[in-house]
């Protein structure tokens, strides 16, 4: 049976997480897998679980972080290399950028027959200055030369790689969307919003809005505060704002909602009657989703990001900053509104249509599922890995 080695940057919660998950257990049938990790930030929260669901063994590379750090890189390209070696693998595929680098690396160095690469974000522009996005962008030009294929997770971001950074050809990019289990925010959805409302105390008159995902920079979660204060200042509807996740910026964002005036809850003992709660991380992210009204993003930048994906399959209303590969996976103004990354008060308008219009609000959450259960379905994902998997796999004549 031909062999995959599939190298993530980290198990932190998130769409690569699940989706090197999924892939590496339901293409076990005509791949063997090992799935190889480095090690999530402290600030994260560990998606272990996750590949446990599946009964995945990750070997760990406890030297390959996200962050640069020269020492620790070239160690992790060594036990890269090692692993290679004694795998055997046919084909190499690499998710994100640090293992991107490093796991390329390692498998042309050992001469595999195959080496993939996915992008799971837009990381060219939002996340770093000029002079070191330019720096990432020479790099991946020369790493997409030891690629056999790029692959993409969306039009926009195809778009991106061949024609505005010239990372590689056309004819080396394959666009595969991100696929997940969509079914479980479809079952419970009743038990499970009760569980969520009664747990963080909120009333059926007021309208939850929440927003998921690491509290860092890149995720803008001011601009949500901003909107957030706007909103509470304009709509005469009982509000609730939850900040689901944690991250760097934690300490910063309590301390601007306070600046702003909100008053705001970190722990289960004082949510009574606060406009705002952080909740850190929540595993079980079906019962959030049942338990909101309304999902937002406020990114500067995005892949396709998956807690907005997840709130369609929850069928929940979406508000989102358009950016990134946001509009690929929005049916706009069917499932969701989108709003310029530079303008908080516009955002909180498109809020304030959401949350005084019931019937438009029900419309956008009604059509959330049937919108995405087919386009982001794991068996999608899982049959298009495994048909270019075997189609490069015939050209190469590793059959």
């Amino acid at each position: 049976m031909p062999k995959v080695l599939r190298i993530i940057n980290r198990l932190n919660l998130g769409g690569p997480t699940y989706n090197a998950s999924l892939l590496t257990k339901f293409m076990e049938e005509d791949f063997t897998t090992l799935l190889v990790s480095g090690i999530k930030l402290q600030s994260e929260e560990s998606s272990e679980f996750i590949a446990q669901k599946y009964n995945i063994k990750p070997v760990y590379i406890n030297n390959m972080y996200r962050s640069l750090n020269p020492i620790k890189d070239f160690k992790s390209y060594n036990e890269l290399k090692k692993i290679i070696k004694d795998f055997k693998p046919d084909i190499v595929h690499t998710h994100a950028a640090k293992s991107g680098a490093l796991g390329r690396l390692a498998a042309f160095n050992q001469n595999v027959p195959i080496i993939i690469h996915t992008f799971h974000g837009h990381v060219f522009h939002s996340y770093f200055n000029k002079l070191k996005s330019l720096f990432f962008i020479i790099i991946e030009r020369m790493l997409a030369k030891i690629s056999t294929r790029i692959i993409v997770i969306s039009d926009l971001q195809k778009q991106e790689i061949v024609e505005k950074y010239k990372i590689c050809n056309n004819n080396k990019v394959e666009v595969i969307p991100l696929g997940f289990e969509l079914e479980k925010f479809q079952i419970n959805k009743d038990i499970n919003r009760k569980l969520f409302r009664e747990k963080f105390q909120i009333k059926e008159n007021e309208i939850a809005i929440g927003i998921i995902g690491r509290l860092t920079a890149i995720k803008n979660h001011k601009y949500f505060l901003n909107a957030f204060k706007w909103i509470t200042q304009r709509s005469d509807k009982k509000i609730r704002g939850f900040i689901v996740g944690d991250g760097e910026d934690r300490e910063m964002l309590e301390s601007y909602a306070n600046n702003l005036g909100l008053s705001f809850s970190t722990n289960m003992h004082s949510i009574h009657n606060k406009e705002l709660c952080f909740t850190s991380w929540q595993k079980d992210i079906e019962i959030v989703n049942a338990g909101l009204d309304i999902v937002t993003l406020t990114s500067l930048n995005e892949g396709t990001p998956v807690s907005l994906i997840e709130a369609q399959a929850a069928n929940k209303a979406i508000v989102s900053t358009n950016v990134g590969g946001v509009k690929d996976i929005i049916l706009e103004e069917g499932t969701g509104l989108l709003v310029d990354k530079n303008n908080y008060q516009d955002f909180g308008r498109q809020l304030i249509r959401i949350i005084e219009d019931k019937s438009l609000r029900e419309n956008l959450s009604n059509n959330g599922y049937t919108f995405v259960k087919d386009k982001f379905n794991y068996i999608r994902l899982v049959n298009d890995m495994k048909n270019l998997y075997k189609k490069l796999m015939v050209e190469y004549e590793l059959n």
